[in-house]
């Protein structure tokens, strides 16, 4: 690091700088002045001029002998002082001489007065001598004499107090906020200029019109991240889905023009550059996270820059995000030489470097790579670094337009002077495919190189459903009477099972032998269900290779039945032994996906199911199948209900049976999948999984603990929450004590900023990181000026907000973001039977009173 310092020279009316180069070597731990010493001496120059410095010239002295070689001439003392006084009003030193080998200056000329006799004459231009500079010790006195000589005693002692600002600045704590978080937006450093695009006639035109020719990257062998993190910049200015994916298009398509598309190193920037944009550093079924909480990174970043931990932690609180605070603390801190920018593979290898580690020293061998990272950040790479860091990229880019962003870049690519209606149906049967195949195999570098090398259309042939990685399950649509299950599934020949109250679980038997279990979100549950996995042999007969759709559910074996959820959840999660565990597992298979290589996704509901019957026993209290019958009245269906509830199950699930209908829909909550329950009967006709945001203090017996929490759902297409109600109901004090526990270590001190609440009417006491989602149920929906759930999709101005919420359960087979989303609100709102406008306006108003603490 160094201090850089202009001496302002001036000269027979000519203006001349002279840069001498004061070093100071500091760390940002423990900075070393060099001019902090004990004697009160200049420090030493890295270059020495020759010559001595001379006063200015007296009246009625003569002239020192280098002057008389010059012609004669003057400053007149007023023109001095004028001149003297707008340099001081500019901010700058003025130091007088008549010494012009003092100069390191090139030669140039000066306009100056000639005094005569006879009168003033033309002005007239005086060539000036290019200045020598030579380097020799020069003691401390003679030092101080040439500066007593030359009035630059003022320029000093700028000089030292500059140096020790700065290092001061470094050591002791920030006197004062960065500009960058200043109100004024005119005073933030702007690193890039987002791109702007306006849509008007839909995507392929716009492709047409502006994709044709793009300029390709500047590096040839990988892909900076600088170029990354000006793609996040511009998607996080538009709110516009539109926008986003023209955006991410237009990047895919510059990737795939820069480097071949045959090779592999085209394969691997677009697979590194698509986890970094959904920010994941692998498939979600491999179990693979960075682990590190957000004081960590607040420690790494105050390492890194050289600041306080206490001001690093002061300025994430008024700022709301650590991406930021790092990319201001990074853009004002010097460096002693520059490093070698980050590319996109350096930073995807050490993010996963940094996941993989563990053991003793580990958090701090974390820390020694997220500072090495940040030292090597520029402008606003350090800001979604740490966002990618806390696994929160927060720039409103959803998974599904990273892809089909890639499929359009791959169609534009191959097909470049298509009219717009052939262009817009390739685009479309793109999507689709690209869609479909992440749905069958959720695995970037299973699905991004045939993408690439063969187009869209051979995805189908090379992306399979394969054992080992989970297939995206399929849901069903919620109904509120039986009444609708037959006018759904009119003149289809369908069949009703028990809906049961477990975890949903996906067998795979592998080609080698080995077998996993997956739940519903691809999470590994093969280390939670060892009791499982060695049972499995016993009910399958000569099947090489298989993947089950199934529900593990919790068991009574004295009494032989069905043991509710909450059984379930008490199960440990990880390092699980079969001889410790109590609560015992029946696997309930209902459909067969895949058998002895073959997928039968595309096979009918009742191919599926015969092949399932032929393939696997019933082992009592170990494996059995669903209970299925095939009914069509609606007494019959009534009935089955009645006896599925009296069995411990929640409901019913009714599906097609035959006809092309009745395939496997992946990732799809399809309308050929209906389920029934019995509160569905009544009420908004399904529960909510929402997400806890915050919760208000408790009162009276719920001293101590949260007397309320506020919810929200969640809306992919910006990554945002939206708070929907309060809740006070539905909890025991178990319950209470142990919410406030598990949502201690989730507690921040500030709303992040995408939260979308009201500021005045439901802002709570504490708020906390989006962690835990429960199941919620509710006797109905209203239009809400205060809650902020699907706002928009069915007032212009308004959300929609929950009455008289309950409480059901836990929902930790779910993260944050497989909570009900901001569309499935609007829908339920659209499909009540009866909705009464004026009560909606005023039950909304009144809505979040509507608990008790």
């Amino acid at each position: 690091m160094s201090a850089i310092n202009a001496f302002t020279l001036k000269l027979n009316g000519g203006v001349r700088k002279l840069k001498y180069y004061f070093p100071v070597i500091s760390s940002p731990r423990r900075p070393i002045p060099l001019l902090a010493s004990k004697k009160k001496s200049w420090p030493r120059l890295p270059r020495k001029m020759t010559g001595k410095a001379a006063s200015p010239a007296k009246k009625g002295k003569k002239p020192p002998p280098q002057a008389k070689k010059e012609p004669v001439g003057a400053i007149s003392n007023s023109d001095e002082e004028v001149s003297n006084k707008r340099l001081r009003a500019r901010g700058k030193h003025v130091i007088q001489s008549s010494d012009e080998e003092s100069i390191p200056e090139e030669a140039s000329t000066e306009e100056v007065k000639m005094e005569t006799n006879e009168g003033v004459k033309k002005p007239t231009k005086k060539p000036v001598k290019k200045a020598k500079v030579t380097v020799k010790k020069t003691t401390v006195e003679e030092i101080s004499a040439k500066i007593e000589s030359t009035k630059i005693e003022a320029v000093v002692e700028n000089v030292k107090e500059e140096v020790k600002s700065e290092q001061s600045a470094t050591v002791k704590e920030d006197t004062k906020v960065h500009s960058f978080f200043s109100n004024d937006p005119s005073e933030k450093p702007l690193f890039f200029k987002p791109k702007t695009y306006t849509i008007k006639n839909g995507l392929a035109d716009f492709y047409i019109s502006n994709f044709k020719k793009l300029p390709p990257f500047s590096e040839t062998d990988s892909l900076f991240y600088k170029d990354l993190c000006d793609v996040f910049t511009s998607i996080e200015a538009t709110t516009k889905r539109l926008e986003k994916l023209a955006i991410l298009t237009e990047f895919f398509l510059r990737v795939l023009t820069t480097f071949p598309m045959d090779s592999e190193t085209s394969q691997h920037i677009v697979v590194t550059a698509l986890y970094l944009c959904i920010n994941r550093i692998a498939p979600d079924y491999d179990g693979i996270e960075l682990g590190i909480g957000e004081s960590v990174l607040m420690k790494a970043v105050a390492e890194a820059t050289g600041r306080t931990l206490a001001k690093i932690k002061a300025d994430v609180a008024k700022v709301g995000d650590l991406g930021t605070v790092a990319q201001e603390s990074r853009s004002t801190q010097g460096t002693l030489f520059k490093p070698k920018p980050l590319t996109i593979l350096i930073v995807f290898k050490t993010l996963k470097e940094i996941a993989m580690m563990s053991g003793n020293s580990s958090m701090q061998r974390k820390v020694d790579k997220v500072k090495f990272l940040l030292v090597s950040c520029r402008d606003n790479e350090a800001k979604f670094l740490m966002r990618s860091l806390e696994g929160k990229l927060r720039i409103g880019l959803a998974e599904r337009s990273v892809l089909v962003a890639l499929a359009h870049a791959s169609v534009l690519i191959r097909h470049k002077n298509l009219s717009k209606e052939s262009l817009e149906e390739k685009l479309n049967q793109a999507s689709e495919s690209i869609k479909t195949a992440f749905s069958e195999l959720p695995n970037y570098e299973r699905i991004a190189p045939p993408l690439i090398l063969h187009g869209y259309d051979a995805l189908e042939h090379h992306c399979k459903l394969t054992p080992g990685i989970p297939v995206k399950p399929m849901l069903a649509h919620p109904t509120k009477s039986i009444s609708e299950v037959l006018t759904r599934f009119d003149g289809i020949t369908f069949t009703c099972e028990y809906k049961y109250d477990g975890e949903r679980a996906q067998l795979h038997r592998l080609e080698d032998g080995s077998m996993r279990i997956y739940s519903r979100n691809s999470e590994d549950m093969t280390q939670k269900y060892p009791d499982i996995m060695g049972r499995i042999p016993s009910f399958t007969s000569e099947s090489t290779s298989f993947v089950l759709d199934c529900e593990a559910v919790a068991w009574d074996k004295e009494e032989r039945k069905i043991m509710p959820f909450q059984v379930l959840s008490t199960r440990k999660r990880k390092d699980v032994k079969e001889e410790d565990i109590k609560v015992q597992v029946v696997v309930f298979a209902f459909d067969l996906l895949y058998l002895n290589g073959q997928s039968l996704l595309r096979e009918s509901f009742a191919e599926r199911r015969a092949k399932m019957f032929s393939a696997f026993k019933e082992v009592e209290g170990v494996f059995t199948f669903a209970k299925s019958m095939v009914l069509t009245q609606v007494e019959e269906i009534q009935s089955f209900l009645d006896e599925s509830i009296v069995d411990n199950c929640e409901g019913l699930m009714v599906k097609t049976l035959d006809g092309a209908e009745s395939t496997y829909e992946p990732s799809k909550r399809s309308r050929n999948w209906l389920k029934v329950k019995k509160d569905y009967l009544a009420g908004i006709g399904d529960s909510l999984d929402l997400v806890v945001i915050g919760a208000y203090a408790g009162r009276g017996k719920r001293t101590g603990v949260y007397g309320g929490y506020l919810l929200a759902c969640y809306d992919p297409d910006n990554d945002e929450y939206q708070s929907i109600c309060k809740i006070g109901t539905g909890f025991s004090e178990q319950a209470l004590e142990s919410q406030y526990e598990q949502l201690k270590p989730h507690i921040i001190s500030a709303p992040k900023p995408y939260y979308k609440y009201d500021h005045d009417s439901t802002k709570p006491d504490v708020w906390f990181e989006p962690s835990l989602v429960w199941e919620v149920k509710a006797a109905d929906l209203s239009i809400s000026p205060i809650y902020k759930a699907a706002y928009g999709r069915v007032d212009p101005s308004k959300g929609i907000s929950l009455r008289f919420p309950r409480f059901i359960r836990l929902r930790d087979d779910k993260s944050p973001e497989q909570a009900t989303a901001c569309s499935q609100v609007a829908e339920f709102y659209n499909q009540q039977a009866v909705i009464n406008q004026q009560t909606s306006k005023s039950a909304g108003a009144c809505a979040d009173d509507e608990f008790d603490y």
